[in-house]
């Protein structure tokens, strides 16, 4: 008989607290399939997210608001296929999520059907209704503020969030608000560096950043940034690992690396 690998430690919703208050950076990158996910693995990633940001980069769509329910659970069935260690966390699209039955509903289908651990929902305010009525049903939330995707049209584009006075105390009401009814991550996504510290620091859950700062207690880069394939303009906070390097696993894990070491997000990175 064939020795079989030894079964992966998987990382925890706790696990990642731990982290927080030990200092240690959380490293995530976004997957959608298999083979990603499994290099993801490889390379050491803690977590794995698979994001309705898969309406852009791998169905070209112009935003994320055409991603079904169907398509979101297909894409992170087959990347929890290809895990073994890290966390994998799921978005609840656009309109999965704005009845307290419908985002039950849905949030079962990423756990249940995909694999998932945890689900992602974007906004406060209203939204907060609903990560409570998921925490009271054991489902793991992960909150996301600054730039919210969904809210595109209301935004009127994608633009860095909390520049004023004004906009960046209600960023900080909101995490607290997400925190306080059972979140247990925050993205923080296109903020300044300075408010999204300021965040990390009045909060015991971790928060991730994307075009966050350094400070946050984690990363999340959107894979096809990270290795240099987005198509158009790159967004500032992404950096293209894969060059200099010879092969996916290599230019994740010096992604980790840097996340790890403080190195990345550099001040070029951030706003």
């Amino acid at each position: 008989m064939y020795a079989q690998p030894a079964p992966a430690v998987k990382i925890t919703v706790p696990d990642l607290q731990a982290r927080k208050q030990r200092g240690e950076k959380i490293v995530s990158i976004t997957a959608y399939d298999a083979a990603i996910a499994a290099r993801a693995d490889e390379a050491g990633v803690d977590l794995v997210l698979v994001g309705d940001s898969l309406g852009m980069v791998v169905q070209g769509h112009p935003s994320t608001l055409p991603v079904t329910m169907d398509a979101m659970v297909y894409h992170t069935a087959c990347v929890a296929r290809g895990l073994r260690r890290p966390l994998l966390v799921a978005d609840l699209p656009f309109m999965s999520y704005r009845r307290e039955d419908l985002a039950l509903a849905n949030a079962a289908r990423l756990l249940a059907e995909g694999g998932a651990a945890m689900v992602k929902l974007e906004g406060a305010d209203w939204a907060c209704a609903i990560i409570h009525a998921l925490k009271r049903h054991d489902v793991p939330v992960c909150a996301h503020l600054g730039l919210t995707p969904q809210a595109v049209h209301r935004l009127g584009g994608y633009k860095v969030q909390g520049r004023d006075e004004a906009s960046a105390a209600r960023l900080r009401a909101d995490a607290r608000a997400v925190q306080d009814v059972g979140a247990d991550l925050l993205v923080l996504e296109c903020v300044p560096a300075a408010l999204a510290a300021d965040i990390t620091r009045d909060l015991a859950i971790p928060t991730i950043g994307i075009g966050a700062g350094a400070a946050c207690d984690g990363q999340v880069l959107v894979v096809n940034d990270l290795l240099g394939i987005t198509q158009g303009k790159r967004p500032r906070f992404s950096k293209d690992f894969l060059a200099g390097t010879h092969s996916v696993l290599d230019a994740i894990s010096a992604y980790a690396a840097a996340v790890r070491s403080g190195e990345f997000p550099a001040p070029e990175h951030t706003y």
